[in-house]
């Protein structure tokens, strides 16, 4: 099955498996993607993933983080974009481009600034983000940023790109006024599950209409939100509770799914959690030391970053696992239940995402019809010719992911690459990969 061609609405994929959004330092300072860039999507491609799912690529100009992660905010970044997504096809490999907003969760910063902390609500979030307390958007900046979602899609469409995939998980703004924990309005876009919804509902019908009927259009969902994975303090606490710890639920969800089928969309891409990293879209590790890597390049830029980088130095490695690393383990094919019933609920072809590792659980998943696509990125990250593997009839790599998260976290301040020095020979040979990745010509 693995190896089956699939249609997904107006294109031809030539298998099963489509990388993952993965994102990395690989654009210029300005957010215009480099040939680093490029190099990085086509090592995917000439490698037989049947179609590259970008990383989040920014639809707002000013609320972009971390600092050379590529944007889509403005016509001048198309010309380059389209250069790299050609590159991609010429592999015949489809290339969809992922689209969001970061809202709160911007990560750093060269400098603070006061779009970062433009979210659903006014909060406390110790956790994610940098910014001391959220700030909630006006209504004129919701309109706003369904505008760049909008924009950003045809821009992605005259990019070329094969469709576009609109991202309403991993705690991102849609995915923020989606979760009754961090959407605390009043107003026509929280309250009630609907409202809430209000704003991912207004992103779809826009982009549909600026993308036109024929073009693919798919959502990146979480299916069940776990607010209390990983641990984190939010304040105000918001009542009633469950909203609190829990975030939505499979029964909100599905809810959803259904009202964007209704919508038109083409397809869904299915994970869990809220917030980036979660243990349900990274199953694995908590990364100690890379977390700390991450805490230290940002801890000039608030209060709150500052006293969280010197917990995070402080308190034993021990103590940081028991607390911050509660509930991160390696679960296979960890969302397959989810897509499954986000499939049989909506109709929709689902792509499920998140623990697939070996051709046995990739065929089995699809055999079953629990999904109809696999998504994947660490797995593909640490072994570049993973098809090939399975294609000569391997179950999986010699040296396979060890789900380490070190890649998702360090990867926001170093390039882009494994991290796991058990993987390999010697530290040379981890950096020389590394470097592979982005930089060089073919092979």
């Amino acid at each position: 099955m693995l190896f089956e061609p699939f249609r997904l609405k107006t294109i031809e994929l030539k298998n099963r498996i489509l990388r993952s959004s993965m994102g990395g330092k690989t654009s210029y300072y300005g957010g215009a993607v480099s040939p680093a860039w490029q190099r990085f999507d086509t090592r995917f491609a000439e490698r037989g993933v049947a179609a590259i799912i970008s990383a989040t690529i920014s639809v707002d100009n000013r609320r972009w983080a971390p600092l050379q992660y590529p944007k889509i905010s403005e016509d001048r970044f198309i010309g380059p974009i389209q250069s790299g997504v050609r590159a991609v096809q010429a592999h015949d490999c489809r290339y969809i481009m992922q689209i969001g907003d970061g809202g709160y969760h911007a990560q750093m910063s060269i400098l603070a600034k006061p779009e970062d902390a433009k979210t659903a609500s006014a909060m406390f979030d110790l956790v994610f983000g940098y910014t001391n307390r959220t700030v909630a958007m006006t209504l004129e900046e919701i309109e706003r940023a369904v505008s760049n979602f909008a924009a950003g899609a045809r821009r992605a469409r005259e990019a070329g790109c094969d469709g576009v995939e609109i991202a309403a998980h991993k705690g991102y703004l849609i995915h923020q006024f989606l979760n009754p924990g961090t959407n605390r309005r009043t107003d026509a876009y929280g309250g009630s599950t609907e409202k809430r919804f209000r704003l991912l509902r207004e992103v779809i019908e826009a982009t549909r209409k600026a993308v036109g009927p024929d073009y693919l259009l798919g959502v990146r969902l979480s299916a069940v939100d776990r607010n209390y994975l990983p641990i984190n303090l939010r304040l105000p606490v918001v009542f009633p509770l469950q909203h609190y710890l829990m975030g939505n639920t499979l029964t909100e969800t599905l809810g959803y799914g259904r009202e964007l089928a209704k919508l038109g969309v083409d397809y869904l891409h299915i994970t869990s959690g809220f917030g980036f990293i979660n243990p349900g879209e990274s199953p694995g590790a908590w990364p100690v030391d890379e977390y700390r890597l991450y805490a230290n390049a940002t801890r000039h830029l608030s209060t709150k970053a500052s006293i969280r980088a010197m917990l995070l130095n402080g308190l034993p490695r021990a103590v940081l696992t028991a607390i911050f690393g509660r509930g991160w383990a390696y679960r296979p094919a960890v969302n397959l239940d989810y897509a499954r019933s986000f499939k049989e609920a909506t109709g929709l072809p689902v792509i499920a995402n998140g623990g697939f590792d070996t051709r046995t659980e990739i065929d089995a998943a699809i055999e079953s019809g629990q999904c109809d696509l696999i998504a994947m990125a660490r797995p593909l990250l640490a072994n570049p010719d993973l098809l090939n593997v399975f294609r000569n009839g391997t179950n999986g790599p010699e040296r396979p992911c060890t789900h380490c998260n070190r890649c998702a976290i360090a990867t926001a301040v170093l390039p882009l690459g494994c991290y796991d020095r058990s993987r390999f020979d010697s530290q040379e040979a981890m950096e020389a990969q590394i470097l592979w990745w982005s930089g060089g010509p073919p092979d």
